[in-house]
């Protein structure tokens, strides 16, 4: 789905003459004209120059010290119902399948879809609405959402339900392209961390609360109504940011590097090799977990499963929030090992519930933070072409979605469900070798000045 320090400081610690003004000479506020000295020797008195008094009113600080907070919980939404949107269907595959009458691995290709959409366009369109005011293209994307879920909700067809999430896939090509971006430039310099952590806290509450809520539903009424009640939280969300998110302009033309040229840059290629096997082998799981449970004999606890994992994702997002503006490095050495040791359980001790709710608490542990990490890596290694970078990150995102539901239905065809942990964590085992060797560039040791 990106860079500074993330270190909250007081606005009267950073502007002291703005907050605390000089202390005024009492001597100006009352000029020799209004009290007359008496009359003394001339070689006693030597007239003094009081200078005159002015008062200015400091300019208003164009960079505000504290986060935006109405604004910035708008664009969490927005990416909570982009990744909503995107992962739904997992929890919701069996009953899916049976109404649209094919196969849940057919069923599991609305997810591959999907990204595809937003694989696809994501590039394209950074390019193409670069100069454009950001407000007005993040109510386009969300109108597309709310179109493309309705549209999801009824229709009975299966190649109608394609082309819908297809669609979607688009919309949130077109709000990936600006969201981190938005987040950024919405705060102060030493808090943009902190704005895209916030921003980026919709995907794993899009998890925790979102994809285990929308099971229940789904379980309780029909998976119909989780998609209309997609559709209600859009329209809420459209009328949120046209009331309370700052409108900012484009980039000018030519501000925006080319893509290729920033793929030279030191450090953005191990980022994005990183963003691309990591999310591919989350995925390859994530998007069967329904179908996965069923074959452990716990297909009644999805809800729970999902609510267990998500809940250790918000956890996650918050430790990185707290710690990536000096930790950025150990942490993503930390959620790849997380996400390796829960494979590594759920793939040999499978057969104990217990331990499998034990896994996907590692494995929410080490997933929740991932997208504020890669984002903020990238946007750290990208440097003036970080906005080139984001949109780099973005598509391959997504492409290892659609990756991941491919490759995950192709192994439930052939291997059955035993076969998603092993393939996590063959590969994972690249993932690591590339965050080990990037401590120069990508993921540094210790970021510089700039970068905090």
């Amino acid at each position: 789905m990106t860079t500074t320090d993330h270190t909250p400081t007081a606005s009267a610690a950073t502007h002291p003459a703005a907050t605390h003004p000089a202390p005024t000479n009492p001597a100006s506020t009352h000029p020799a004209s209004t009290h007359p000295a008496p009359n003394r020797p001339a070689s006693t008195h030597k007239p003094t120059t009081t200078p005159p008094l002015t008062t200015t009113t400091p300019p208003p600080d164009p960079h505000p010290q504290k986060l935006p907070l109405a604004g910035l919980l708008a664009l969490a939404t927005a990416v909570f119902i982009t990744s909503l949107t995107e992962t739904l269907p997992a929890g919701l595959l069996p009953a899916m399948s049976a109404d649209l009458g094919v196969s849940e691995s057919a069923t599991g290709q609305t997810v591959t879809i999907y990204a595809a959409g937003t694989a696809l366009t994501a590039i394209p369109l950074t390019a193409a609405t670069a100069g454009r005011r950001r407000k007005r293209l993040l109510l386009m994307a969300m109108a597309g959402f709310a179109a493309a879920n309705t549209v999801t909700a009824v229709s009975g067809n299966y190649t109608l339900t394609m082309a819908a999430r297809f669609i979607a896939g688009v919309a949130a090509g077109l709000a990936w392209a600006l969201l981190a971006g938005y987040a950024r430039r919405m705060a102060p310099v030493h808090l943009q961390g902190k704005a895209i952590a916030i921003a980026m806290a919709g995907i794993p509450v899009a998890l925790s609360l979102g994809v285990p809520a929308g099971t229940y539903l789904g379980k309780l009424l029909s998976w119909q109504v989780a998609f209309l009640v997609m559709t209600g939280l859009t329209l809420g969300l459209l009328g949120w940011i046209a009331a309370l998110v700052p409108d900012h302009p484009g980039r000018p033309r030519g501000a925006t590097p080319p893509m290729l040229r920033t793929l030279r840059v030191p450090g953005v290629t191990p980022v994005l090799f990183v963003t691309l096997v990591f999310v591919l082998a989350h995925t390859v799981l994530y998007t069967y977990i329904a179908t996965y449970l069923e074959g452990l004999g716990m297909g009644g606890s999805t809800d729970l499963v999902l609510l267990v994992f998500g809940a250790a994702s918000l956890l996650s997002i918050w430790i990185v929030g707290t710690l990536i503006h000096r930790r950025l490095r150990a942490l993503t050495l930390a959620a790849v090992l997380l996400v390796g040791v829960a494979a590594a359980v759920l793939a040999t001790l499978s057969h104990s519930p217990a331990l499998v709710y034990a896994a996907v608490t590692l494995w929410g542990l080490g997933w929740g933070g991932a997208p504020t990490l890669l984002q903020t890596a990238a946007g750290d290694a990208g440097g003036d072409a970080a906005d080139a970078a984001q949109a780099m990150l973005v598509t391959l995102w997504n492409v290892a979605m659609a990756a991941g539901g491919v490759i995950g239905g192709v192994l439930l065809g052939l291997a059955g469900t035993s076969s998603f942990p092993w393939t996590i964590l063959l590969l994972l085992v690249p993932v690591l070798l590339v965050v080990v060797i990037s401590r120069t560039h990508g993921f540094p040791a210790r970021r510089t000045a700039t970068d905090q």
